[in-house]
């Protein structure tokens, strides 16, 4: 894997991407998630689509990351809502134990980048709290 640096509407992010012939798909990392697709050839343009758990942070936001790779089994929180030091924000399911995560901060739930059912890797971004 070779890695760069992209600029994407003003943001930075650094991706792994390995090197492949005639166009055959790939897999490639931006900031530690794996994701897969086609790749295409030389001289072609490419629209690159940033996912949720990819997008840049806020300036000064308590990021709430996963702890384990797990599922997540319940969100607690709505975006918008007011939280405090130690609420309870979403119950993440890792090797058949329900782990509850807690806001580490006070403030309003900014973003939920993170579905009933999907599942997580380890620092992957959950909730974004400012």
């Amino acid at each position: 894997m070779k890695k760069f640096r992209m600029k994407v509407n003003g943001k930075v992010y650094e991706v792994e991407v390995e090197e492949i012939s005639d166009g055959v798909a790939t897999d490639s990392q931006v900031v530690g998630e794996k994701i897969s697709g086609p790749v295409a050839s030389s001289g072609t343009s490419v629209t690159p689509s940033v996912s949720e758990s990819t997008r840049p942070l806020p300036e000064g936001a308590e990021v709430v990351t996963a702890p384990m790779p797990g599922k997540i089994l319940s969100l607690q929180v709505e975006v918008g809502q007011q939280v405090k030091d130690g609420d309870l924000l979403l119950i993440l399911e890792a090797m058949k134990m329900e782990n509850e995560i807690f806001s580490g901060t006070n403030g309003v739930v900014k973003e939920i980048r993170v579905n009933e059912g999907a599942t997580v890797d380890s620092d992957d971004v959950l909730v974004i709290i400012t």
